[in-house]
């Protein structure tokens, strides 16, 4: 079974998030869907988009678990944008949270530290 995923965050000011998120996923969109939608493909069938939706803008939140978290850490903090929230859980597994201008969260989740 292929399991596609297409997330899709709803932001107020397009142009500005569309700018932040190429500096969240270090790199620009991979397509656009149209003139207020951008779409990144994260992996093969895994992909988040921004859209200018102000009405529904920062609600949504999206947990995106890396290999190397510290690596995607270490990248997004080079860039520019610092975590709001680091936790870790009862069983080892760490949680990095961002916000983005509306409030939308994006956090990224990793195995335990070595």
């Amino acid at each position: 079974m292929t399991l596609d995923l297409f997330a899709v965050l709803p932001v107020t000011d397009f142009a500005a998030s569309a700018a932040w998120y190429e500096k969240l996923f270090g790199a620009p969109f991979t397509f656009r869907a149209h003139d207020t939608e951008v779409v990144w493909e994260l992996a093969e069938h895994r992909s988040i988009a921004v859209n200018q939706r102000p009405e529904t803008a920062g609600r949504s939140h999206v947990t995106i678990f890396v290999d190397d978290l510290d690596a995607v850490v270490d990248g997004i903090t080079s860039r520019g944008i610092e975590p709001a929230l680091r936790e870790t859980y009862g069983n080892g597994v760490r949680k990095i949270t961002y916000h983005d201008l509306d409030g939308n969260e994006i956090g990224y989740g990793g195995a335990p530290a070595p």
